[in-house]
């Protein structure tokens, strides 16, 4: 499986991100080149070598009129960072640009994601939220970049270390603020994180929040075979090489994943409540959830709901399941897991495009239409199921 690991000993922002993945890009002169053809008025985006620690790697700079931003680092204060961008003004600005909509879509959700944390941390509904250092045109420039990176070097799956997120405090817009970063904090909930004696902000917004819809497994380097090294260099020196590498390769195949399965039996849920706890599982990110009929003591009838993790979710979904369950206990079992290679892929057919998904591994290869798509055909165009197939 193709795959892209993550190490963010150092953090992770947007513009070390978009620095490491040029790197492993198939023709990164040439991505910077459609980069500055999207015609941002007054935008020049640059990339050049860079040396930490005697490690060389690269930088990318924004330059904004002849003048280079840093929203990623709170302690450059510049007249922009004050002004007031909005969601709806973020939408516009990238629904304009010629990118694949794709990309388009995917920047907007990094956005959506930054919003959602914004609105809960400073408690104002989401139509209220104005974007400070986010907001700014070198942001919007770190985000489509990565997404359209990610979307061009074509990983089947996105794997990240534990984020060194730094320590003591930043200075903000809002003023002064505990490392991580409020929003940041926020978005960071559910992932992997830790701080050592590196002072200063590590991980910003930008950076967590493409963390958050790229990588779908932290943890440690999985076994793989290197074929790209890449390193995106911070802005700041430290004691150590202050960079995030990302390494493309491929995953072996009989490589897996250890999970967690948990279970409970139910005698005395409704079927309505079952359903419930079932689909809100399935949307906090569990692997799968799926019920089977049983016997219970008493010869009463019940249901064995189980529960497919990530170890790291484990006391997550134990919680999750005491709190909209009536069980009062829980069996756990550690499992490996194997899968297939996975990608979704898009065909052109006279009821329009339609996707298709396509697993592959273990000398094995198998497609199958997208059910939502092939039933929307179906239904506007009043033919089977069969038909469209």
């Amino acid at each position: 499986m193709k795959t892209l690991y993550l190490e963010c000993n150092m953090g992770v922002s947007g513009d070390m991100l978009i620095s490491s993945l040029l790197e492993v890009h198939p023709n990164p002169m040439e991505f910077l080149k459609k980069l500055n053809r999207l015609n941002v008025p007054n935008v020049e985006v640059k990339s050049e070598k860079s040396v930490k620690c005697g490690i060389t790697g690269r930088y990318t700079h924004v330059y904004i009129d002849g003048n280079e931003e840093h929203s990623h680092d709170f302690s450059h204060h510049h007249e922009h960072t004050h002004s007031h961008t909005s969601m709806q003004d973020i939408s516009k600005i990238i629904s304009i640009l010629d990118i694949p909509k794709t990309v388009k879509d995917n920047a907007i959700e990094v956005y959506q994601t930054i919003a959602d944390a914004e609105s809960i941390v400073h408690d104002k509904p989401l139509n209220n939220i104005h974007f400070h250092e986010v907001g700014t045109i070198d942001a919007i420039i770190d985000i489509i970049s990565v997404c359209w990176l990610i979307e061009e070097i074509n990983p089947q799956q996105i794997v990240c270390s534990p984020i060194n997120v730094g320590r003591g405090q930043v200075r903000c817009s809002h003023g002064i603020l505990p490392v991580p970063a409020p929003a940041t904090a926020y978005i960071l909930r559910d992932i992997p994180i830790y701080s050592n004696d590196i002072q200063g902000e590590l991980c910003t917004p930008t950076g967590s929040a493409l963390i958050k819809k790229f990588v779908s497994n932290f943890g440690s380097m999985p076994l793989m075979c290197i074929e790209k090294i890449g390193y995106g260099m911070g802005l700041k020196d430290f004691p150590v090489a202050n960079c995030l590498r990302v390494m493309l390769g491929n995953t072996l195949e009989n490589n897996f994943e250890k999970i967690i399965e948990l279970s409970c039996n139910l005698d005395d849920m409704t079927p309505e409540q079952v359903a419930f706890a079932t689909e809100l599982l399935l949307n906090q990110g569990a692997k799968d959830v799926y019920t089977t009929s049983i016997q219970m003591k008493k010869s009463r009838l019940g249901i064995l709901l189980t529960c497919m993790c990530n170890e790291m979710d484990r006391e997550k979904f134990i919680k999750l399941i005491f709190k909209h369950t009536t069980t009062i206990g829980i069996r756990e079992y550690t499992c490996n897991r194997y899968t297939l290679n996975r990608t979704i892929e898009s065909i052109s057919t006279q009821y329009g495009t339609v996707k298709v998904k396509k697993s592959n591994g273990f000398g094995v290869e198998k497609s199958k239409l997208e059910y939502d798509d092939i039933s929307k055909v179906a239904l506007k165009n009043d033919i089977s199921l069969f038909d469209v197939m």
